[in-house]
């Protein structure tokens, strides 16, 4: 008698600007920043922190600087690229603008490489995310300047008590 399988459809989650927020608040995991948008930041931060990697679940934002992000979308969306979508953002005390999103054309303010090319070189068992020992090409600039751009993010900050993650419905596909 054959095995009855199901399978159910991952919600996906297409980002607006209002999704973007001030890297304080977001949960800081080493060097970068994490967020999930699907309630899920605690599973997000788990494989963040594992040293063995793991998958992130959709919904998932990443951030190193304020000006650039990368967000898990529901399989099938990318496969090529671990179904992340890349951002270039424009950040200012108004808020966050989505100036350019996708993958391999998006490119990264260090180099002007390829966000999604360079991703891509990460250690399978790492989901696209690069760390200095994930396997991904070092990028040019020093950590401290990292650093200096994290505490500049001119974004306005939550409303004191307001939750730093939230749950966000499933969103129709850009057209």
């Amino acid at each position: 008698m054959p095995l009855a399988t199901t399978t159910t459809a991952v919600p996906d989650l297409v980002m607006t600007e209002d999704d973007f927020k001030h890297l304080a608040d977001m949960t800081k995991v080493r060097g970068y920043f994490v967020d999930n948008l699907r309630g899920q930041l605690d599973e997000a931060v788990a494989v963040a922190g594992n040293p063995a990697g793991g998958m992130f679940p959709v919904g998932t934002v990443i951030q190193l600087v304020p000006q650039e992000a990368m967000v898990k979308r529901a399989p099938g969306f990318s496969p090529a690229f671990g179904d992340w979508e890349f951002f270039e953002l424009g950040v200012s005390t108004e808020g966050t603008v989505i100036q350019k999103r996708g993958g391999r054309e998006v490119l990264n303010r260090f180099g002007g490489t390829s966000c999604a090319d360079c991703h891509a070189k990460a250690d399978p068992q790492f989901d696209f995310v690069c760390e200095k020992t994930h396997g991904c090409n070092p990028l040019p600039i020093k950590d401290e300047v990292f650093i200096a751009l994290q505490n500049t993010d001119p974004r306005p900050r939550l409303a004191d008590g307001a939750a730093t993650t939230g749950t966000r419905a499933p969103s129709a596909p850009v057209q």
